[in-house]
């Protein structure tokens, strides 16, 4: 900004940013522009938060919000806006390419949060090498050739390496995908095709993650005859959600999974699983078939007994190659064959969104741990770990699940 602005700054050829006029300051910590007679300033601050409190702007520009590292992200705009407010009629402008998810601020702005939205993008169908879809983002491509020249080199280049593919469709064409090839879970368009009401008919397996006071624990319900998919998850009361959200970077998204019932807290430093699992017997009847990592299975079994969970086959699955590599295929191929129809949740989409996988040589992929293959760190896809049990255990043994158990809601055993 500092360059362009000093470019701009002439009149009469003479340059008008000279330092009797204006102040100038431009290193790697600090860069401003102010002008001496009346005060006024031009600041630039990195997208961190500890550098935006304290501010009384007149006006606020972000640029690339979509870029700004995640765990600061949502503390940083609330930085800038409480800011913004101090002056009357301040004005907040962000501008920037479409984020890759929903849950993002910025997606929520431009979705009909702001005073004023315009957005340039190509539709997800579109054909992503031909120039009417270029300008469906680019409306300006026609009147700046060495844009167009810039974006069909790029395009070119996507079109032999679709490992380029990615940036092409998020930073040319705008579609609000991410920028880099990561190996995602399952296809957020494919998610989002599948959504759906299902009836509660048939057999139905409860697929059970634990997680630690950090992680969420998660129960996900599958009834293999008519696809339907849902899931709750809890986390232990201390810290409060709210703070959750800003230590995960997610800001208000564990609130709204909250207040839409999929997300309890259960048991003050620790989850209470005896709680969670008789939560799931409210909400979905008493399971045919349990299936759960094998880690902790000895806890598993002790809270179900205490939960009350009437006896029930417990199947215990590893997360490495072989089972887990086996279960995620299960999953990804259920979706893709059309027999999965989760039901419309806030908590399931934000957990499907993070989830990512990693493979061996030999093409078997299991769902990513840690920092694994482009995974957050504070990502909480637990319940897409339960959905990923539960959809791959009922399509192993769907035809065996009669759904007997719960006729009226009485328990009549197997």
């Amino acid at each position: 900004i500092l360059a362009f602005l000093k470019g701009l700054a002439v009149k009469d050829g003479e340059p008008l940013l000279t330092r009797e006029r204006f102040r100038v300051a431009d290193s790697s910590q600090h860069a401003s522009i102010e002008h001496r007679a009346s005060g006024a300033r031009v600041k630039c601050i990195g997208a961190d938060p500890r550098r935006a409190h304290g501010l009384a702007p007149a006006l606020v520009l972000v640029d690339e919000p979509a870029q700004w590292p995640s765990n600061t992200s949502e503390r940083m705009v609330a930085a800038l806006r409480t800011a913004a407010g101090k002056i009357p009629d301040s004005r907040f402008v962000a501008i920037g390419t479409r984020p890759d998810s929903e849950t993002h601020w910025f997606s929520k702005l431009l979705a009909g949060g702001a005073d004023f939205a315009q957005t340039h993008a190509a539709p997800d169908d579109a054909p992503p090498f031909q120039r009417k879809t270029w300008i469906r983002a680019n409306p300006s491509l026609p009147h700046m050739p060495d844009l167009e020249i810039a974006t069909r080199k790029e395009a070119e280049e996507a079109r032999k390496d679709p490992a380029l593919l990615a940036a092409f469709r998020a930073l040319r064409l705008n579609q609000g995908t991410s920028d880099t090839e990561q190996s995602h879970l399952l296809d957020a368009a494919l998610w989002k095709a599948s959504e759906g009401i299902a009836d509660m008919d048939g057999g139905m397996v409860w697929g059970i993650d634990l997680g630690t006071n950090a992680a969420q624990s998660a129960i996900a319900a599958f009834w293999p005859a008519t696809g339907r998919l849902q899931g709750i998850a809890a986390f232990p009361c201390e810290p409060s959600l709210a703070e959750r959200g800003l230590r995960d970077g997610v800001g208000a998204l564990y609130t709204q999974c909250a207040a839409r019932g999929e997300l309890l807290t259960l048991g003050q430093r620790a989850t209470d699983i005896p709680s969670l699992l008789r939560a799931g017997l409210d909400l979905f009847g008493v399971p045919d078939l349990i299936v759960a990592d094998r880690w902790r299975e000895a806890e598993l079994r002790d809270a179900l007994e205490a939960a009350g969970v009437p006896p029930a086959r417990l199947e215990v699955r590893g997360q490495g190659y072989m089972d887990g590599g086996e279960d995620v295929r299960a999953f990804r191929r259920a979706f893709a064959s059309g027999r999965v129809t989760p039901l419309p949740s806030l908590l399931l989409r934000s957990a499907m969104a993070e989830a990512r996988t990693v493979g061996d040589p030999a093409g078997n992929h299991k769902l990513a741990k840690g920092s694994e293959g482009g995974r957050r760190q504070r990502a909480r896809d637990d319940a897409a770990a339960a959905g990923i049990l539960a959809v791959s255990a009922g399509i192993r043994h769907g035809d065996k699940l009669s759904g007997a158990r719960r006729q009226s809601g009485v328990y009549l055993g197997l």
